[in-house]
């Protein structure tokens, strides 16, 4: 079995030389198998040894000019590429761990894993470790602190071996034992190595509780998930047939009863959004009356692995964030989100290369995803009846506070995963879209939700369509469309453009989706967005009431907005018309989707013509600060009275503003006509306005629906999320989810200190412009 030097227990000396030659043994060419003692010996390596200020600059160094894995190759160079004050722990576990003896990774997983098997043998330990702790799930037991080692070491070469593969099956990450391998009895030999860990990780994270002794085990078994699921990045932005993530697949077989614990267990972090209590406080270069670099105290920051150095961030920002909580949430979309693509049984019999992607459309399904369904099921744990109707669920059962999970998604709507799991509850599960439509103070998701539009600037085109998504979703409820009216705000002190005091939630919804259609056509010019927006403006106007006249100005000046669009692409029209024949000079030539573009614009007047139409047919007195409005600028409408395509629309409008118009011409009035005046007759002609001659429409009811294949979109979008936002680092040129701009190569001797934030950047403009 090999000569190992012999490792003393826990809390006893231990010398650099023997940890040196354990880790190096194990991305060695010596094979040791798996009952081995040398195992046990590596994972009960302690978490304080002592390492000199030199060595780590040495490891350092050799890191940088061995693998290219990360930009820096000195801690001079390192420490002036930090774009904040960086608390390096979890820098120097990844040296030591990896590279103390100068160990090149790329030796392991091309030529030495191959024949040693050691991934695999570490993951089956990582399974052994864990199962040994869910006996014993309160204390800190060694097998608890050797799965901590365990797990960490299998993230640290799964992720390198990963994001550095060649084979389009995954096959050189060589996850089986060799058949000479001497099994134990424990270990079934029709369950593959990946189903056990994927098995064990599931089952310790949803049946144990998080409390100081587990928090650090829980934290690396998260980030164990990410890494084993990044096989994502590997493929194609449409799920195939072809593609190959064996990880996510075993957690996709687990049973439903473990699916809900885990799926229960990953909104509860999210909810209770748990910290460590130890210090943050740690050094790099360690003397010997301070921490080792290798001393785990129970922090985040000490043991996210692999993560960029950004994210160790120390201010009072970063500080209030819980790692565990968003480790948890990204876990949950991605697992979410996952479809599995299956070939249908006639075309998987015939022998032949599927490439074509209509093929792969109409040949293929996706398998029913069980974490999708139990989210779908979630119920609220207040609300305890039995289902009256009989109705059977068809996935695990997940009871949750529902009052907290409202509570944490209003403090968290600025971040975009938050967004996503909003829109994943009210898209998918009708028990909390219920829910939240009975809150009373539904301004908790609504404000940062309007927020985040006004800031659309400083926002993705992807959050932004998710927000109005959202609001659509809930504008489809005509007790939500009443109620926003019914809640006044003192104030909105992020609302720059003007002072808002006592405004009602649905007039700030108004002029904040307005605002936002303006946004859009001077900016993105993109239809769906401007859809959205009206779409749930015309939820929304039949349920209008005192709406405000800031908020019935900007009604009235979006008609006119749209107008003015409408006009120039007409006349744009008409003068390709009137051309003759002959050539064009390259002066003269004009869009060819002139007319397309028009038709659209024509479809977005009668929206808002049929929004004003809605108001004054049902709540004309409710609303006199829509009729002043209205009347102050309806100039804007005798362009279009006689027009084929508008004018039924505005026989209402007009009918309104003649009503009006002829009891103020009635008025004797010395002096000027002011606006308290103006208002004053209309409120008082309100009441004998009996709308008739009204012609009554149709309302319009815009309902949400899913696009066909949705996770083309959600599956980049959470994992370009993770890489931009979170601070999962993956290797640029082996991502073929989304497209990513590879950074410029920079020598080692003259380093840009903007390189690392300008990869950063490129990254994120990739993100924002791929989806």
């Amino acid at each position: 079995m090999g000569a190992v030097p012999s490792t003393p227990r826990w809390g006893s000396e231990l010398s650099q030389d023997t940890a040196e030659y354990l880790i190096g043994t194990f991305v060695g060419d010596k094979t040791f198998p798996l009952v081995s003692d040398y195992w046990q010996k590596l994972l009960e390596l302690p978490f304080d040894l002592h390492w000199p200020a030199n060595r780590v600059e040495q490891a350092c160094q050799e890191f940088g000019v061995k693998t290219g894995s990360f930009y820096f190759h000195s801690l001079d160079n390192l420490s002036s590429h930090l774009p904040y004050k960086i608390k390096l722990i979890a820098f120097a576990r990844v040296l030591f761990w990896i590279l103390i003896c100068s160990i090149d990774l790329f030796y392991f997983t091309a030529r030495n894993n191959g024949s040693t098997r050691h991934l695999a043998k570490m993951l089956i330990h990582l399974t052994w470790c864990l199962q040994e702790s869910l006996s014993n799930p309160g204390g800190l037991s060694v097998s608890s602190m050797k799965a901590v080692n365990a797990s960490y070491i299998s993230s640290v070469f799964l992720k390198y071996s990963i994001e550095n593969s060649t084979s389009e099956n995954l096959e050189d990450l060589y996850l089986s034992l060799d058949e000479s391998e001497t099994v134990q009895s424990n270990i079934c030999k029709d369950e593959s190595i990946i189903s056990m860990v994927m098995h064990a990780v599931l089952s310790y994270i949803g049946r144990v509780e998080i409390s100081p002794k587990t928090y650090l085990l829980h934290h690396e078994l998260l980030n164990f998930m990410l890494i084993a699921m990044s096989t994502q990045l590997l493929s194609g932005p449409s799920p195939g047939p072809n593609d190959v993530h064996p990880f996510i697949d075993a957690a996709m077989s687990e049973d439903s009863s473990l699916v809900g614990l885990v799926v229960h267990k990953l909104l509860h972090n999210y909810i209770t959004r748990p910290r460590s209590k130890s210090s943050s406080s740690y050094t790099l270069l360690s003397e010997e009356n301070q921490l080792g670099v290798l001393k785990r105290v129970g922090s985040a920051a000490a043991n996210i692995v692999l993560l960029p150095l950004s994210y160790f961030v120390n201010s009072s920002v970063e500080a209030s964030r819980s790692q565990l909580a968003d480790s948890s949430i990204n876990i949950l979309l991605i697992l979410i989100h996952y479809r599995k693509c299956i070939l249908v049984e006639s075309v998987k019999n015939i022998n032949v290369s599927v490439t074509s992607e209509s093929l792969l459309k109409d040949e293929t399904y996706f398998a029913e995803n069980p974490y999708c369904k139990a989210l779908e099921n979630v119920k609220d744990v207040e609300f305890d009846r039995v289902d009256i109707e009989g109705n059977a669920h068809s996935g695990p059962l997940v009871r949750l506070a529902f009052a907290s999970l409202f509570d944490t998604l209003g403090m968290c709507l600025a971040d975009e995963t938050a967004v996503l799991l909003l829109y994943a509850l009210v898209h998918g599960n009708s028990d909390f879209l219920e829910y939240v439509l009975v809150r009373t103070d539904i301004d908790t998701l609504l404000m940062p939700l309007l927020e985040t539009l006004y800031d659309a600037s400083r926002r993705t085109s992807n959050q932004i369509y998710m927000v109005l998504i959202i609001l659509l979703i809930l504008s489809q409820d005509a007790s939500f469309n009443a109620s926003i009216h019914k809640l006044i705000l003192p104030s909105v002190p992020w609302y720059q453009e003007r002072l808002l005091h006592q405004t009602s939630l649905g007039s700030l919804m108004v002029i904040i989706l307005i605002r936002t259609v303006k946004y859009n056509m001077s900016k993105m010019r993109d239809v769906y967005l401007h859809t959205n927006c009206l779409a749930a403006l015309a939820n929304m106007a039949p349920h209008v009431h005192r709406l405000s006249s800031y908020a019935s100005q900007r009604l009235v000046s979006l008609f006119d907005m749209l107008s003015r669009k409408y006009a120039k692409l007409a006349e744009l029209k008409n003068d390709k018309m009137q051309i003759n024949d002959g050539e064009l000079k390259d002066d003269d030539k004009l869009p060819e989707d002139t007319s397309a573009e028009l038709h659209i614009y024509t479809d977005f007047l009668r929206i808002v013509l049929e929004i004003l139409n809605a108001i004054l047919t049902y709540a004309l007195p409710r609303n006199p600060e829509v009729i002043y409005a209205i009347m102050h600028r309806q100039e804007v409408f005798q362009p279009f009275r006689n027009h084929p395509r508008f004018n039924e629309l505005l026989e209402n409008i007009f009918s309104v503003l003649d009503f009006f118009n002829s009891r103020m011409d009635a008025q004797k009035l010395d002096g000027e006509w002011s606006v308290e005046k103006v208002l004053q007759v209309i409120n008082t002609n309100c009441r004998f306005w009996r709308g008739d001659g009204m012609k009554m429409f149709t309302q319009l009811r815009f309902t949400y629906e899913q696009e066909s294949h949705p996770e083309e979109f959600f599956i980049p979008y959470v994992w370009q999320l993770l890489i931009s936002r979170s601070g999962f680092r993956f290797n640029p040129s082996s991502i073929n989810l989304f497209p990513v701009e590879l950074p410029v190569e920079v020598s080692y001797g003259a380093v840009d200190g903007n390189t690392e934030e300008h990869m950063l950047l490129n990254v994120k403009e990739a993100v924002e412009s791929s989806v």
